[in-house]
C-alpha cells in the first residue's frame, strides 16, 4: 500500500512506526510546522516529523492543509490511502478524494461518543470507566465518518489523560494495521454512526482547569488526573495559584461542618479538602506556581498553613492562612 500519512504528537507515532513494520511504503508525512515550545520558546518539530526524519520519508508541513499548491502536490503522490492520527487541522475535499481508497482517521473515543480535539481529556473528566478507538473513514463533517473497527480500553480510577493517551496510541496502531488489511483485500465493511446519539469533546483550554470545590470530590479528582500532562487542575491559596497534580477522594460525607475548599486536615502527608456534599479530597501532590512541583508532606513542611485555611476557585476572596 502507498500510504500518505497525516500526524503531529506523540500519540501518532506507535501508528507510523507499525505501518512502516509493516511493510507499507509511506509516501509523504504530512505534520503541523514546527512550533516555540518551552522555556526558550526554540523552534521544536513535532514527535512525528522526527520519527519521518529519522526513516527518511518525505515531509511536508503546510501551515494549512487548504492550501492549493498542497492539495496539488498531494494529489501528484497517487496514494492509495490516507491515514489521519491527531494531524491538527481538518482536510480538504479535494484531499479527501485524492487516494483511491479515501483516508481513514485513527479516533481516540468509543464513537459517536466525544467527537472533536480532546476525547481523552473530556471522556476522563466525565468520570467514563471506559473508552477505546475507532477507525472511521474521514468526511467533512467532524469524527462523523462510517466506522470501519472499534477496539474497547477500560479507564482506571487513578490513570491520567497522559496514562490513558499512551495505551490508546499502541491499540489504535494495532487497529490501524488490521484496518489497512482488510481495506487492502476487499474485506472492509462499513457501519454509520448513530449521530443523534453523538457527543462532543471541544479542546481544553487552561480555564477548564479552575477547580469548583462545590463539586463532589470525585467530579474534582477527574478533572484533576483528565487535564495532565496540561494544563493542570488549579486553585489559589493565599491569592497564589497551585497546580492540583495528583489527588485522591473519600466520597463518604464528612461530619464536621465545614464548607467547600476549606482545609480539613495539613499535617505529614495528609492534605485533605472539603468538597461539595460533605465530601473529601486528599491531595497528593501540587506545584505554587513558579515553583517546582511537591509531594504534599514537603509542601506542609515548607509551609506556615494554619487551619482554619481554604482553597478558593478565584484569588483575593478573604484571608487564606499560609505563608511561606
Amino acid at each position: 500500500m502507498r500510504i500518505a500519512f497525516f500526524g503531529t504528537p506523540a500519540f501518532a507515532v506507535p501508528s507510523l512506526k507499525r505501518l512502516l513494520a509493516d511493510g507499507h511504503s509511506v509516501v509523504l508525512v504530512v505534520t503541523q510546522p514546527d512550533r516555540r515550545r518551552g522555556r526558550g520558546q526554540r523552534l521544536r518539530p513535532s514527535p512525528v516529523k522526527t520519527v519521518a526524519a529519522e526513516h527518511g520519508l518525505p515531509l511536508l508541513q503546510p501551515e494549512r492543509a487548504r492550501e492549493p499548491d498542497f492539495a496539488g502536490q498531494f494529489a501528484g503522490l497517487a496514494p492509495d490511502l490516507g491515514v489521519v492520527v491527531a494531524y491538527g487541522q481538518i482536510l480538504p475535499e479535494v484531499v479527501l478524494e485524492a487516494p483511491r481508497l479515501g483516508v481513514i482517521n485513527v479516533h481516540a473515543s468509543l464513537l459517536p461518543l466525544y467527537r472533536g480535539a480532546a476525547p481523552i481529556q473530556r471522556a476522563i473528566i466525565a468520570g467514563e470507566r471506559e473508552t477505546g478507538v475507532t477507525m472511521i473513514r474521514l468526511v467533512q463533517e467532524m469524527d462523523a465518518g462510517p466506522m470501519l473497527a472499534t477496539t474497547h480500553r477500560q479507564i482506571l480510577e487513578h490513570e491520567t489523560s497522559e496514562d490513558v493517551a499512551v495505551a490508546l496510541s499502541h491499540a489504535g496502531a494495532d487497529l490501524l494495521v488490521d484496518t489497512v488489511h482488510t481495506l487492502a483485500d476487499g474485506r472492509a465493511r462499513e457501519e454509520k454512526q448513530d449521530h443523534v446519539s453523538a457527543t462532543y469533546a471541544p479542546r481544553i483550554s487552561r480555564e477548564d482547569g479552575r477547580i469548583d470545590w462545590q463539586r463532589p470530590a470525585d467530579a474534582i479528582h477527574n478533572l484533576v488526573r483528565g487535564l495532565v500532562p496540561w494544563p493542570h487542575a488549579f486553585t489559589f491559596l493565599n491569592d497564589r495559584r497551585y497546580l492540583i497534580r495528583r489527588t485522591t477522594f473519600d466520597n463518604t460525607p464528612s461530619r464536621s461542618a465545614v464548607m467547600p475548599g476549606d482545609i480539613v486536615e495539613a499535617s505529614g502527608d495528609r492534605l485533605r479538602v472539603a468538597c461539595g456534599g460533605g465530601t473529601v479530597l486528599s491531595i497528593h501532590e501540587l506545584q505554587p506556581e513558579g515553583r517546582r512541583s511537591q509531594a504534599a508532606r514537603a509542601f506542609l513542611a515548607g509551609h506556615s498553613l494554619v487551619l482554619p485555611a481554604r482553597f478558593r476557585g478565584i484569588p483575593g476572596e478573604g484571608p487564606d492562612t499560609a505563608d511561606d
